[in-house]
């Protein structure tokens, strides 16, 4: 088996006012570079699927895949399987690029969960975390057809035609998504340890 992973930056960050999330900083460096260091080591390699302009990532010195967006994070899971096929990949790891708190098992539990169907998903207290996923390369002529047939996009109907198992987590912390300005102070006070 060999595991790639892939960080989503493909996001247009409407309630962070249409800012660049990959870039915004937490504890004085990018959010992207706080998956980047947790998600690395689960991985045998690591890319970042993004729009726009891929020299604003180049700090990372990791492939950025472009994405155009048109489906949300499934256009970034997709590009993720065209980048990791060729290169003997067997199955690619997904990852939001707001969620700095990833767990440090995200990969060991996605691929135990996902032993019958190598394709899964986390969840924590009861909720899946549809983006953060264990996605078998084979799936990709799959979900280049499921995106061109116009179905709705929602990553969790594709994993789910697909029977995706859950991979159960207990913190549900490491699952949050900073998604709005509130959400980025809150966890800038988490890691400097005040309420």
């Amino acid at each position: 088996m060999r595991i790639f992973g892939v960080i989503l930056a493909g996001g247009q960050g409407r309630r962070m006012g249409e800012a660049d999330k990959a870039l915004l900083r937490l504890a004085g460096r990018p959010l992207v570079a706080h998956v980047a260091e947790r998600l690395e080591p689960q991985v045998e390699r690591l890319a970042v699927s993004a729009n726009g302009d891929a020299g604003r990532l180049a700090f990372l010195h990791l492939p950025v895949l472009p994405d155009d967006g048109s489906h949300g994070p499934l256009s970034g899971i997709l590009s993720a399987l065209d980048w990791a096929a060729p290169q003997g990949a067997t199955h690619v790891v997904s990852a939001p690029t707001d969620a700095p708190f990833l767990p440090p098992d995200l990969t060991p539990r996605l691929l135990l969960a996902g032993e019958a169907t190598g394709c899964a998903l986390a969840r924590s207290a009861g909720n899946d975390h549809p983006t953060f996923g264990l996605w078998p390369v084979t799936l990709r002529d799959a979900l280049r057809a499921f995106l061109a047939s116009g179905a709705n996009p929602r990553v969790r109907a594709f994993a789910d035609a697909h029977r995706a198992a859950r991979a159960d987590f207990p913190d549900d912390g490491a699952f949050r998504n900073l998604n709005t300005p509130e959400d980025l102070t809150a966890a800038e006070a988490l890691l400097r340890g005040t309420p």
